[in-house]
């Protein structure tokens, strides 16, 4: 499990350092201008698919951690539902607070 996640982890950085490399060379060939406001704005939109996506994978983990840890205490005490409902909405908000940064980048980028 342990190898597989490292693997995936490399993976993922690889990826990004590739499409690093990419985006620079697009840029480099198709700018003319030294402002930078076109860098600045591709730049913006990576920061929104990266926060978007790490915020997504974060929420997607510990959603999983904590459905089996809640559904572990319904099954032993049905009555705490409220309160394990509680720990999963906060896991998910991360999600909605991932979404939201990824918005106001985009826009703003």
């Amino acid at each position: 499990m342990k190898r597989a996640f490292a693997l995936g982890l490399v993976l993922v950085l690889l990826s990004i350092a590739v499409a690093t490399v990419f985006f620079f060379e697009a840029t480099a060939e198709t700018e003319t201008t030294t402002t930078g406001g076109q860098v600045r704005g591709r730049l913006g939109e990576i920061g929104a698919g990266l926060a978007l996506g790490f915020a997504a994978c974060g929420a997607g983990i510990g959603l999983g951690t904590c459905s089996a840890a809640a559904i572990g205490v319904i099954a032993e005490k049905p009555e705490l539902f409220g309160r394990t409902m509680i720990y999963i909405v906060f896991v998910e908000a991360i999600a909605i607070y991932g979404l939201v940064m990824a918005l106001l980048l985009w826009m703003t980028g």
